[in-house]
């Protein structure tokens, strides 16, 4: 009995193995065509391209890491027309000082502070926002979070495929500049080595992506309107991925854009990273159930090491484990420095084994239960939907 239930673990071991590499090779895939693209766009006319005027709307509660130095690479856009609107729910959050800073430093720039006190459901963020976008002058809207730091170039390339009328939503990726702590190193890692590379091979699998990421998404006022509006999202936790999902069931084109933002990551030690990997984890559960259920087959190491185990090291299974760690090294590689050009990546590269590793525990403690941890408040998860707990 023993002997067939280790077998039939060695054979899934073996499985594990073939589907992590094949899902390495399609990364590199999504890598090569991503690169080819990005290219193709540095070496377009842009003074003729599509230049419409656009409402930036940024959501904020509290500080995040340089969160002034974000808000000003958005001021330092070489574009003709826009606006900034930054939203709180309350007027004595401490990010309003860095506001008020930024409309002191630019005040040719169109700056605007907006307190939206109602609290119209469990998501603050797109609470806000609801309240946010009868402020917006412009048709053409960008969202992103409060932590996105940008180039000087950022808005001409995501408006840029906006211009074809069967684009409804452009979105970008990104990279995570890690704080000195082991929590924020890791988590820097998993942006760089997985999610990013999660990301172009969904769009290889879907011949485009079906969803958005809250490091921008930029659209129309119309197509959000037909899609149901801020106020139809406002008690999702993934709310970035299902108004992506909404505005793709119009009929419309989901865009990744050549341009990549960054983020400055919180100096999390290791309990706040384990707790934001699972709230990120029960997130993607619910909104993308089979795709987050094939992540299984996606955990290389993991499935080589407990191969190795099972088979007391057969040559044949440390051949297997030799490519399948070349091909995550070069997933890492290619993603993280040619794709997201992440300056700390290399510092960092050491801690992937103990990063994937971390990536299964997540995986199987996220079907333990179905309760959240967002900005300091509890909710529970359902089908999506964020419900406060103790409410």
């Amino acid at each position: 009995m023993i002997h067939s239930i280790v077998k039939v673990l060695e054979i899934v071991a073996v499985c594990g193995m073939v589907s992590s590499s094949v899902y390495y090779l399609l990364c590199l895939w999504g890598a090569r065509n991503f690169l080819l693209g990005r290219k193709a766009a540095d070496r377009s006319v842009r003074p003729t391209q599509f230049l419409p005027p656009v409402s930036i709307l940024k959501p904020l509660k509290g500080i995040d890491p340089d969160i002034y130095e974000s808000f000003r690479s958005h001021c330092l856009q070489e574009y003709p027309e826009y606006e900034i609107i930054l939203g709180v729910s309350d007027r004595s959050d401490p990010a309003v000082a860095s506001v008020e800073q930024l409309q002191r430093e630019f005040p040719d720039r169109h700056v605007r502070l907006v307190v939206c006190p109602k609290g119209l459901g469990a998501n603050v963020k797109v609470s806000n926002l609801a309240q946010m976008l009868p402020q917006a002058r412009y048709e053409h809207l960008i969202v992103n979070d409060s932590d996105i730091r940008v180039e000087r170039d950022y808005l001409q390339r995501v408006i840029a495929p906006l211009a074809d009328l069967k684009v409804g939503m452009v979105t970008c990726l990104y990279r995570g500049v890690a704080a000195s702590t082991l929590g924020s190193r890791l988590e820097s890692l998993g942006i760089s080595t997985d999610f990013c590379a999660g990301v172009l091979a969904a769009r290889q699998l879907e011949s485009g992506i079906r969803f958005g990421l809250g490091s921008t998404l930029a659209f129309r006022r119309a197509d959000l309107a037909r899609a149901g509006g801020f106020e139809s999202l406002l008690d999702y936790l993934a709310d970035d991925y299902e108004l992506g999902k909404r505005i793709a069931d119009l009929g419309l084109s989901v865009v990744l854009s050549d341009a990549v933002v960054e983020t400055h990551l919180p100096a999390y030690d290791l309990r706040g990273f384990l707790s934001h990997q699972l709230r990120w984890a029960r997130g993607v559960r619910d909104s993308r159930a089979g795709g987050y259920l094939g992540l299984a087959f996606t955990f290389g190491l993991f499935w080589s090491c407990l191969a190795l185990i099972l088979t007391y090291g057969a040559a044949w299974v440390w051949a297997s484990f030799g490519l399948t760690l070349f091909l995550r090294l070069a997933v890492a590689l290619a993603i993280g420095k040619a794709v997201l050009r992440d300056g700390g990546l290399l510092r960092h590269l050491w801690l992937l084994p103990l990063r994937d590793f971390i990536a299964v525990g997540v995986w199987i403690t996220s079907f333990a239960g179905h309760t959240v941890t967002w900005r300091g408040d509890r909710f529970r998860l359902k089908d999506g939907r964020l419900m406060r707990i103790g409410s």
